[in-house]
C-alpha cells in the first residue's frame, strides 16, 4: 500500500487507529534513534525509514562536516556540541555520529573523543558509523577485506589507516573519485554490484561498501549472492548496531529483508 492509499480507500469520517499514522509509522515508538548526518546527505533518512522496524522513530540533525565543509575535529567541536544538544531535545535513546569519513578521519582515538563529547553534553549513549562498521565486521568475522567507496583516494587512505589500526587487513581498495554528494547519489545499486564483482579478490573474508549517502545498501543482497561473501555497508551497519542496542525497547522483529547476512541473526 502506498503513502496515499489511506486517503483513497478510507471514508472522510473515518480516523486512523491511535497507534498508527497515515504513513504507517507508529506515533508512539518503542525507541527513538537520533542521527547527526552531513548536511548534504539525502539518502540516510529515506533508507533508515524504509528498513527500520515500525516502532523505531528516526530523528536527524544536519551538520556541515563533509565535502567543502570538511574540517578537523578541533574545529568541529562547537558544531558537534550544538548539534548533539539540539538533537537531544527530541529525547532519542541513542545518538549516532553518522558519517563514515568524518568518524574515521582522525583514527580510533579521534572517533572516541567525539563520542565522549556527545555523551557528556547530552547524557545520552552514542555510537559512530566507524564503531558500528567495526562491530559488524567482527560479527561477520571479516578480517581480510576489500574496501569500496565513492570517495577520493585521500579519504580511502584515512579509512584504510583506521581499519588497520584496529587489526583489519584491507587487501584492496577502490575509490571512485566522485565529486561529492550530487555524484554519489547518482550511482545505481546495480553499478555498485558490478564494481564489487570486478574488484573481487581471492582469500578475502568479505567486502566493505563505505559511505552513508549512496545506494550501496540496495546492492548488498546481490553482491553476497554473486561473491558468496558477506557485505558490510555504512548505513546497514549503523542500523544493525542501533537495533542491537535498542532491542529491549522494541518489539521482537523478523530479520530485515535485503540487508544481507548481518541482519539474519539480529534476534539471537
Amino acid at each position: 500500500m502506498d503513502a496515499n492509499a489511506f486517503s483513497r480507500t478510507t471514508p472522510p469520517s473515518a480516523t486512523p487507529a491511535v497507534h498508527s499514522s497515515v504513513r504507517g509509522r507508529l506515533e508512539t515508538p518503542g525507541a527513538r534513534l537520533g542521527l547527526i548526518i552531513p548536511s548534504s546527505n539525502r539518502l540516510s533518512e529515506p533508507q533508515f525509514n524504509h528498513y527500520a522496524p515500525l516502532d523505531l522513530a528516526i530523528h536527524t540533525m544536519r551538520l556541515r562536516m563533509s565535502g567543502r565543509w570538511k574540517r578537523p575535529f578541533s574545529k568541529l567541536i562547537i558544531d558537534i556540541e550544538r548539534a548533539s544538544e539540539v538533537l537531544a531535545d527530541a529525547k532519542p535513546d541513542l545518538i549516532v555520529f553518522h558519517c563514515t569519513g568524518a568518524s574515521m578521519q582522525e583514527g580510533p582515538d579521534g572517533d572516541m573523543r567525539v563520542l565522549d563529547l556527545i555523551r557528556t553534553r547530552t547524557g545520552i549513549e552514542a555510537i559512530s558509523t566507524a564503531g558500528a562498521i567495526v562491530a559488524a565486521l567482527n560479527a561477520l568475522r571479516i578480517h581480510r577485506l576489500v574496501l569500496i567507496s565513492p570517495y577520493i583516494q585521500d579519504t580511502n587512505d584515512h579509512e584504510v589507516a583506521y581499519l588497520q589500526a584496529l587489526g583489519f587487513d584491507v587487501v584492496h581498495d577502490i575509490a571512485l573519485g566522485l565529486k561529492g554528494s550530487d555524484e554519489y547519489i547518482k550511482v545505481r545499486p546495480e553499478r555498485w554490484t558490478e564494481i564489487a564483482i570486478s574488484n573481487a579478490r581471492p582469500g578475502v573474508d568479505g567486502y566493505f561498501l563505505s559511505c552513508t549517502n549512496t545506494t550501496q545498501i540496495e546492492s548488498i543482497a546481490s553482491i553476497e549472492a554473486s561473491l558468496c561473501k558477506p557485505v558490510v555497508n555504512s548505513n546497514q551497519a549503523v542500523l544493525w548496531a542501533s537495533l542491537k542496542q535498542l532491542r529491549p525497547k522494541l518489539a521482537r522483529f523478523a530479520p530485515l529483508n535485503g540487508l544481507g547476512r548481518l541482519m539474519i541473526n539480529l534476534n539471537q
